[in-house]
């Protein structure tokens, strides 16, 4: 009857190991859980990606050509192109930052951890955590740079300008780029909050 048992549990032992090889699973250890994110990062993490909505929208609607404050020469010099190639530049460009901005909430979610079964040979994966680090620190710095710089000097240089908008159109301008200002600070405090979980989860 021991014997029958020993053979039994062996059985399961291959079996369950096969499972886990065919899965990509396998570890020479066993698996701890990385802990959920706390709820403030969760929360800055969808801040983060709603940040680049506003001036998606304003950038979108600028492409299709919609009057929103320029005139003169800048004017006319959009309005040779929108709608048309600058229409396609900025769709694209907004398209670009609303993906990367998404990309803040992986930080906070399995799929952050885990590669999804859907991506072509990398599906069930597990994410080396310093592959999601390194770039979202770098990520973070350069937008908080270029946030800071626009805030204390540049935007305002800009809409100094004559044919730049003014008055309300200044203020819906403003208000749809002012967002941006936060990403880089809301990713740089997800990602630290990221790798404290991962990088102990590998400890």
């Amino acid at each position: 009857m021991s014997k029958f048992v020993i053979n039994a549990q062996g059985t399961t032992h291959r079996t369950t190991e096969r499972r886990a090889c065919a899965h990509g699973t396998t570890n020479h250890r066993p698996t701890a859980a990385v802990p959920p994110a706390p709820r403030w990062a969760r929360l800055a993490a969808k801040a983060a990606a709603l940040s680049t909505v506003p001036s998606g929208v304003w950038r979108i609607a600028f492409g299709f050509g919609a009057p929103l404050g320029f005139t003169g020469a800048t004017a006319a010099a959009f309005a040779e192109h929108q709608p048309g190639w600058g229409t396609v530049y900025c769709v694209a460009l907004s398209a670009l930052a609303e993906a990367l901005s998404f990309l803040t909430l992986g930080l906070v979610r399995p799929w952050g951890q885990v590669m999804p079964r859907w991506i072509p040979w990398l599906g069930g994966r597990r994410v080396p955590p310093l592959a999601a680090i390194v770039p979202a620190l770098l990520g973070s710095a350069v937008l908080t740079v270029l946030g800071m710089e626009g805030l204390f000097g540049r935007w305002a240089d800009n809409l100094a300008t004559p044919d730049a908008p003014h008055g309300f159109a200044a203020l819906v301008m403003t208000a749809a780029y002012l967002p941006l200002v936060a990403w880089g600070p809301l990713l740089g405090a997800v990602t630290v909050d990221y790798a404290r979980r991962t990088l102990r989860w590998r400890r």
